[in-house]
């Protein structure tokens, strides 16, 4: 009954809205309800609402809402793509780079792992939310930054993350892949 590009865009954003439904629920029982053990369960969800909202929005953008070839996969720790043409594994734990590649036809993440080819994954991948935890879980990732480079798509490849035992090199930026 709901056309299929308001359940896109609702499925997009159902972290965030149901934050909102949490911090009004909250605001009813903490406000409205003549004190108790429901008003203070209010300010509770009011808080957990906040939070729920602040993450939703960052998870909404992160989704490129653009469906790209393939599917991915994060299983402790582990990220796995399977593509049409190419596929391959990498961990968390042993990345040495995270690059935004928008040159590349649909856009892509580079995984970067020492020893190895990068793993090439399109930002629209089925599961491809997934990503979003993982890269999180990189140590001192800037997740806003990160946002903000997907949303904006650079004219070349940008360099999200890099690990801190990772020389950058200098001069002009290469291409990771």
């Amino acid at each position: 009954m709901i056309r299929p590009e308001a359940q896109a865009q609702l499925a997009r954003w159902r972290e965030a809205i149901i934050g909102a439904g949490l911090i009004l629920l909250g605001a009813y029982w903490a406000f409205f309800t003549g004190g108790g053990l429901l008003h203070w369960i209010g300010y509770g969800l009011i808080g957990i609402g906040g939070i729920l909202v602040v993450a939703g929005f960052q998870r909404a953008r992160f989704r490129s809402g653009q469906a790209g070839p393939g599917m991915v996969q994060v299983v402790e720790g582990r990220i796995t793509y399977f593509g049409p043409l190419t596929g391959g594994v990498a961990d968390i734990k042993s990345l040495s780079a995270l690059t935004l590649d928008p040159t590349a036809e649909p856009p892509h993440w580079l995984l970067q792992q020492p020893g190895q080819p990068a793993l090439a994954i399109p930002l629209g991948a089925a599961g491809g939310d997934a990503l979003f935890d993982a890269f999180a879980s990189l140590p001192g990732i800037r997740t806003e930054y990160m946002l903000r480079q997907m949303s904006q798509l650079p004219a070349g490849p940008v360099v999200i993350w890099r690990a801190s035992d990772v020389h950058q090199s200098i001069g002009k930026p290469t291409r990771l892949h």
